[in-house]
């Protein structure tokens, strides 16, 4: 904490392969930033996985083992709020043209840089990454809200598909904030938005699918294209490029997967991925022992870290959660069904393990207000 002003110092990240350039670096900016600095690119990477909030990066082009174009394009993948700046010699300008297109850079500088021009250019880019992000939360907030505003819409016409996406959504942030990730929005759109391809099939197809009953020949088919549907579905709407990423990489091989690495797309395909097939696992009622077992022989594809996330979150308890019986009206928001409720012509309205809201209790008003005196099965919110 910077004590003079009272305001948490900007963080700026060096990389240089000159020791002595990074001491005097730091000797002449520890007033103004709260300066790290490493010897290469891959012990910059390292680092910037432990930093919080990095404002400004800047590199050398040169360098052993990564070059400033590739590494910048990896800073590009991993913290894409990060302002990203190049040093070069003139021996690396035309090489480090690789750079604007790679790395997305917003500024060159060239060595040796004035200490003026250098603070002018960190001053620049430590506004444009508040810019940045102040428009990234606008537009979140407003993205977001639009997704769970329109799968409210549909939970109507397919409540399955509405809860699964909900629970996706609930437990995919917890393996995120396990992994001390921080704000990971395009994860939790992609986890809302991965079931609504079923939108467009009828209930029971999708009812048959979560609870793994067999499905006919003509079955199979439609739920090999609901993937694709959700594709056509999202593709042309802007800013949801990394959630369409993740949503892809679902399908693709193992392999495929692990050379993502643990960038917005890698980690989120990783941590949704082990979500589905947890949520699906459960479906079955299977012990929380014996879906551990089954999740930790995927390692190669979901990775060590995102397998112990989950084991900590959802590690089998000593004791039951103690249910509570009582009429739906007066269930309390984060209370959790223990049984499916339908309406009084067998139709699913709210499936098992769904949580109850506000929202759920006005639209059950609205479309089934008989449900709402049905004795249920709950758990209580956690704390």
């Amino acid at each position: 904490m910077n004590t003079t002003t009272g305001r948490t110092k900007p963080t700026i990240l060096f990389v240089d392969d000159e020791a002595r350039l990074l001491e005097g670096l730091a000797q002449l900016l520890r007033k103004e930033y709260d300066v790290q600095v490493a010897i290469s690119g891959p012990d910059a990477l390292q680092k910037l996985s432990q930093l919080k909030n990095v404002a400004v990066v800047v590199s050398d082009f040169r360098m052993p083992q990564m070059d400033g174009a590739t590494f910048l394009h990896e800073v590009m993948l991993r913290a894409p709020q990060a302002t990203r700046i190049l040093l070069t010699g003139e021996a690396g300008l035309e090489g480090a043209k690789d750079a604007v297109n790679k790395g997305q850079i917003f500024r060159f500088l060239s060595k040796p840089c004035p200490s003026d021009q250098l603070k002018s250019a960190l001053e620049a880019g430590i506004e444009h990454h508040r810019l940045l992000n102040a428009e990234r939360n606008v537009m979140l907030e407003t993205l977001l809200e639009c997704i769970a505003a329109l799968m409210e819409v549909l939970a109507v016409t397919n409540p399955m598909a509405f809860g699964r996406a909900q629970r996706l959504k609930k437990l995919a942030a917890e393996i995120a904030k396990q992994l001390e990730l921080g704000q990971f929005w395009q994860l939790e759109a992609a986890a809302l938005l991965s079931q609504i391809g079923y939108f467009a099939e009828s209930p029971a197809l999708a009812e048959k699918i979560y609870y793994g009953r067999p499905l006919t020949t003509a079955e199979q088919e439609r739920a090999k294209a609901v993937p694709s549907t959700a594709a056509k579905l999202l593709e042309h709407i802007p800013r949801l490029e990394p959630v369409i990423q993740i949503l892809a990489a679902i399908d693709w091989p193992d392999a495929s997967v692990a050379r993502l690495g643990d960038g917005t797309v890698g980690l989120g395909a990783r941590i949704l991925g082990i979500a589905l097939e947890y949520d699906a696992l459960v479906m079955q009622e299977l012990p929380k022992a014996e879906i551990l077992q089954k999740l930790e022989s995927r390692e190669a594809r979901f990775g060590a870290k995102v397998l112990a996330a989950l084991s900590t979150n959802i590690a089998p308890v000593a004791e039951p959660e103690p249910e509570l019986v009582m009429p739906l009206r007066n269930a309390r928001p984060g209370m959790r069904l223990r049984q499916e409720i339908r309406s009084h012509v067998g139709a699913l309205l709210v499936p098992f393990g769904f949580e109850v809201s506000a929202r759920l209790l006005e639209r059950l008003s609205q479309v089934a207000p008989e449900a709402l005196e049905q004795d249920v099965r709950l758990v209580a919110a956690k704390a």
